[in-house]
């Protein structure tokens, strides 16, 4: 099975494999979907923030903080917030 582009993590999830082949324990799963399920059910809050958060989790891996920070605020979001420069670059 191809694990591979952003839904990767989720193909894999569902076929119950890590990405390496091996199988994912039981126990992992049955918690994972639990708490998932709780997820789907609770209300939003917006898609724009949704996006940032999205990004900011996303970006750190990508970008160095300056070049994130500024991305966001060129996109029309607010910049980093100390606490998300201490969690990801810290």
């Amino acid at each position: 099975m191809d694990f591979s582009g952003p839904d990767a993590i989720d193909k894999a999830i569902r076929s119950g494999l890590d990405l390496d082949g091996t199988p994912i324990p039981l126990e992992m799963l049955s918690l994972y979907r639990e708490v998932m399920e709780k997820e789907g059910a609770r209300k939003r809050s917006g898609v724009k923030k949704s996006m940032r958060n999205r990004i900011v989790r996303s970006g750190a891996k990508h970008f160095d903080k300056d070049i994130l920070n500024q991305r966001l605020i060129d996109a029309g979001w607010e910049g980093l917030k100390s606490k998300e420069v201490d969690f990801f670059f810290g």
